[in-house]
């Protein structure tokens, strides 16, 4: 378990770096897209669509960033629990039905990247359409693992938070 942690620590520093190098880019680009069609009458054909694209990694990297800081959408399924125990025991079941839920969205996420492989579909400059599209089995499975790590500190913490 700790080494899961210690992978999640990197991983969410990269994520952190690659959300703020990923919404510089689409500022420039936004912006320099209303300079061109405001000043020349003419833009980036393919602009729109790498913004579009980025706004997808942009949630998904966010997505999983909530996650990581507990700070994803839930709703309380118990709002007060009897005790602190079964507050951490109904907390931990939700986290890990979250956890297998996410995995099972990865699997198909996947899935779906190898079909849009397959498919050789094409976004634009020739890039195909499945690299864009990894963002969703990464972000689905990293979201699964933190929400088994979370889980698995509710059941482990006397405290009732995650570690």
């Amino acid at each position: 378990m700790h080494i899961l942690k210690q992978v999640d620590r990197f991983l969410e520093k990269i994520e952190g770096h690659l959300i703020v190098l990923i919404l510089s880019l689409m500022i420039l680009l936004s912006f320099g897209q209303m300079l061109l069609r405001n000043l020349f009458d003419m833009g980036i054909v393919w602009g729109d669509t790498l913004l579009r694209q980025w706004v997808l990694w942009v949630g998904f990297l966010g997505a999983s960033m909530a996650v990581r800081h507990d700070k994803h959408i839930s709703i309380e399924v118990f709002a007060n629990p009897p005790s602190l125990f079964w507050k951490r025991m109904i907390k931990a079941f939700t986290r890990f039905c979250a956890g297998i839920i996410s995995g099972f969205l990865a699997w198909a996420a996947w899935s779906f990247v190898l079909f849009e492989k397959e498919a050789e579909s094409v976004l634009f400059l020739d890039l195909p359409v499945w690299v864009f599209q990894t963002i969703l089995p990464y972000s689905f499975m990293v979201i699964a693992v933190r929400f088994i790590i979370s889980g698995a500190a509710y059941v482990k913490n006397e405290s009732g938070q995650p570690q």
